[in-house]
């Protein structure tokens, strides 16, 4: 199925800790674009790296195109583990307020180095979740644009964002990266 805003990718919603509510502009573009795919995780109060990542790959098979990934919190780590595993057709993600893998106790298996697709890491000086120094700095490990959004928190349904039009512009950014590389792979 071919997205109006994308046809040239499956985009893939990829929440954190607890799901995304309502509220929460992941749960706002889904509605608004539902072609967009969402992961669900068989347990949103315990997120477990390896568990997650493996679902994610799942979503990833169900569509032949070039994913771009939208993360969240500890969909951020999920989707980074994720491509660790196999980067197979994953054009880009986009990493927005991710959560601390020492607070999880993921660190140590989490790639740090650059990673294999254009990638945007949005952070918040506010974060709870992440303090703006260590955000980045995995912004640098993985090779990611940094995009300092302001004092937003953690950048969810509490910020007050909306739809997030800011965040849509990022996507479409991060689509055209992905397209850029993917024209001069093929050349």
């Amino acid at each position: 199925m071919a997205t109006q805003l994308f046809p040239d990718f499956h985009i893939i919603i990829v929440p954190g800790l607890h799901d995304s509510s309502d509220g929460h502009w992941q749960s706002r573009w889904h509605r608004s674009f539902p072609e967009f795919s969402r992961v669900r995780q068989d347990d949103w109060a315990h997120p477990e790296l390896s568990a997650w990542s493996t679902r994610l790959g799942q979503v990833r098979a169900r569509d032949p195109r070039p994913a771009l990934l939208v993360a969240h919190s500890f969909g951020c780590l999920t989707s980074v583990h994720s491509i660790a595993r196999s980067a197979a057709n994953v054009a880009g993600v986009l990493l927005v307020a991710p959560a601390d893998p020492d607070k999880f106790k993921v660190a140590e298996v989490l790639p740090a180095l650059p990673l294999p697709c254009p990638s945007i890491l949005v952070s918040s000086s506010n974060d709870p979740w992440m303090r703006a120094s260590r955000a980045a700095e995995w912004a640098r490990r993985w090779d990611s644009e940094l995009v300092e959004a302001g004092a937003l928190g953690h950048i969810n349904a509490d910020s007050g964002l909306g739809d997030w039009h800011g965040g849509l512009r990022l996507l479409h950014r991060l689509a055209e990266k992905a397209h850029n590389g993917m024209l001069a792979i093929s050349a």
